[in-house]
């Protein structure tokens, strides 16, 4: 029975990293292509990772691969945001169907000096 849950959760682990790897290929800016690769990424590396410790079976193994999977899901995303507003204040383009910039409100009040040129995708509504 164990054997069985570890091949699950080691096949839908290595699903959620090919969605991943899908998505980084196939999305059109910088900023979907982040948000694939941290969301699906780490899913799929929680998934590996659980069902290796469970094959292994001991405590030790079980351990390690919690404070493993905790890092992960505390850092990627913080990682991941921090990475994104870089990408936005230096200038990359936004994908031309993008909806809505929320951003660009915020740096226009807080963050950017009235005086400066207006960022590349001002263009955006």
């Amino acid at each position: 029975m164990g054997q069985i849950l570890s091949t699950a959760l080691l096949a839908i682990g290595a699903a959620f990293s090919l969605i991943a790897a899908i998505g980084v290929a196939r999305f059109p800016d910088l900023f979907l292509r982040m948000h694939c690769s941290t969301k699906s990424a780490t899913l799929g590396v929680s998934f590996i990772m659980l069902g290796a410790a469970l094959h292994f079976g001991d405590l030790v193994s079980f351990t390690k691969v919690l404070a493993a999977i905790l890092f992960i899901l505390v850092t990627a995303p913080v990682a991941a945001h921090v990475l994104g507003r870089a990408a936005y204040l230096a200038g990359v383009p936004l994908w031309k169907g993008t909806l809505s910039d929320e951003m660009r409100a915020q740096n226009n009040q807080a963050i950017r000096n009235p005086e400066q040129p207006d960022l590349p995708h001002d263009e955006i509504q």
